[in-house]
């Protein structure tokens, strides 16, 4: 059988009971490791689950998965996932793998938590989140802004968007592909700092635009909340505009920002706005541009 193991999101003691249990007795333990990270090494988790892990990158388990589910009609295989299994279309795959391999290999999943349920602890209501979106580094003649549609849906029916920062884990670097050598470049994740920049970027980019395609959902004065860590003990939760929050410093990844909808209740306000950069300022424009209005 292989099991898809959500590990939570912070560190080696998030896993559950039952997780842990079929970790320990699986045949051969995987650590999806492109996805998303945990905050600690591999070797912290081999330490704590007393089992060796062989970590797969992007290539394995989107190309090689016959090595991963190699005897798991027969075996338990364990497939390790920072969060909950099903975040990332990826694993959902995998699974389907299993359902038209012949023999059909059984899968189980067990579910952890998510960044999609635990940014609840800003005080937003995760009944009033929109379509998730993810945003991407920009690079010099590469500067996609797909995600601002998906925005500007939210934004029109009043709803808070969730926006999930580039990570960029074991890539090659192209200009040594090119001279025919395998170099990885260092890892990077995007901050919150950086979300918030380009987005202000977009929108100024399109308000240019001969087209007229600004719509202000990525507005200098649009209310947002940057976090960091979320789940562990170092957690941070930051308020302000997108301009403010271009600025903040949230220290070490993982990093996700939420762009809020302008039918924020004051419940979720009188909650956000002890996260705020300037509480003065957060009160004032969601008195003048939130207050109310999601009041059927």
């Amino acid at each position: 059988m292989l099991y898809i193991i959500g590990l939570g999101l912070a560190d080696e003691r998030d896993i559950s009971v039952k997780g842990l249990e079929i970790v320990k007795r699986a045949k051969r333990v995987y650590l999806e490791a492109y996805t998303a990270v945990l905050l600690v090494d591999k070797v912290v988790l081999e330490a704590y689950y007393g089992r060796s892990i062989i970590v797969a990158d992007r290539e394995t388990v989107e190309s090689q998965s016959d090595s991963i589910l190699a005897g798991a009609d027969t075996v338990d295989v364990a497939f390790l996932v920072v969060g909950d299994p099903f975040s990332a279309t990826t694993h959902a795959d995998l699974a389907l793998r299993c359902r038209q391999n012949s023999p059909p290999i059984p899968t189980r999943t067990l579910p952890n938590a998510s960044i999609l349920t635990a940014v609840g602890a800003t005080g937003l209501s995760l009944y009033s989140f929109g379509q998730t979106v993810s945003m991407v580094f920009y690079e010099e003649n590469w500067r996609p802004d797909s995600w601002y549609p998906k925005v500007k849906e939210n934004a029109e029916l009043g709803l808070h968007t969730l926006i999930l920062l580039d990570i960029k884990v074991k890539e090659p670097n192209l200009k040594a592909l090119e001279r025919g050598k395998y170099i990885f470049d260092p890892p990077r994740f995007m901050t919150a700092a950086q979300c918030a920049e380009q987005m202000l970027e977009t929108e100024k980019t399109r308000a240019a635009s001969e087209e007229g395609k600004s719509t202000g959902v990525a507005g200098r004065e649009r209310l947002a909340v940057a976090v960091a860590r979320l789940g562990s003990e170092g957690e941070k939760i930051v308020a302000g505009t997108l301009e403010e929050l271009a600025h903040q410093d949230l220290g070490k990844p993982l990093h996700s920002l939420v762009l809020c909808g302008w039918k924020m209740h004051e419940m979720e306000w009188e909650f956000v706005r002890d996260f705020a950069v300037n509480r003065e300022k957060f009160d004032e424009i969601w008195k003048r541009d939130y207050a109310g209005k999601g009041v059927q």
